[in-house]
């Protein structure tokens, strides 16, 4: 049966609750479960502060709504602003940096879509790109697997990342895909330029039309009996290996 708040957008966590109210994300609604202990106390007195209303409600009421993990607190947010392809493009040259990006590639899980946006955050990418159609998309879940990092990640989705590589290749960023089992191992390829790196979905990769824009392939050396990682892993992984190339050139 619908309700009045099926039709608002949801974020669901501790952290994810956390961090959107200290981004400023116009937040609506508070809402903590009753009797849920002191350990939202600090976020309750953050929206508090700020303005925002704290409404108890049931477990019930948490537990018909979101997934397992809720801890007993979600908000009733404004949908996460995205940039549009060239006001992503201007991010790192108005900060006076190397350009990194990453871009998914039909990225449809929403855990390993938020746990990417993690990875993003961590590594200090600049941005991450995603196409509306394949994609996990921003929702409640990919929110609540980013812990809070979305509200971090300057983020641009298109029609087609294609569109907005072939930006970024007259933008002088270079493309380079990761593909398992294939191209070169990460610690032989130059991750100091600028560059952004393009991951693909577990199941089928890089698409070939999406690989045959990049201007190489990177792979990650496998040792054992499994001969892949989980996507949002082997974004960690690459990204952290730009991180150390261009901390030692400096």
């Amino acid at each position: 049966m619908k309700d009045r708040y099926d039709s608002v957008f949801w974020i669901y966590g501790a952290n994810p609750v956390a961090e959107a109210i200290k981004s400023g994300r116009r937040i609506d609604a508070v809402y903590v479960q009753h009797q849920s202990g002191t350990h939202l106390g600090a976020i309750i007195s953050s929206a508090k502060a700020k303005g925002i209303p704290v409404k108890i409600e049931t477990k019930d009421f948490f537990d018909g709504r979101f997934h397992k993990g809720h801890q007993g607190i979600a908000a009733i947010t404004a949908k996460k602003e995205k940039l549009r392809i060239e006001e992503l493009l201007d991010i790192p040259l108005k900060r006076g940096e190397m350009p990194f990006f990453i871009i998914l590639d039909s990225i449809e899980d929403p855990r390993n879509f938020g746990a990417i946006l993690r990875v993003a955050d961590a590594a200090g990418a600049h941005g991450v790109v995603f196409q509306s159609r394949r994609s996990a998309g921003i929702t409640p879940v990919v929110a609540k697997a980013s812990a809070g990092a979305i509200e971090h990640v300057n983020l641009t989705e298109t029609v087609n990342i294609k569109h907005a590589m072939e930006k970024m290749k007259k933008a002088g960023i270079v493309l380079i895909g990761a593909e398992a089992g294939t191209g070169t191992p990460l610690w032989d390829i130059d991750m100091s330029a600028p560059l952004a790196l393009i991951v693909g979905s577990e199941g089928e990769g890089l698409r070939r039309t999406v690989r045959e824009m990049c201007d190489s392939t990177v792979s990650l050396p496998m040792k054992g009996a499994v001969n892949s990682l989980n996507v949002s892993v082997a974004a960690g992984i690459l990204a952290y290996e730009v991180m150390r190339q261009r901390k030692t050139q400096r």
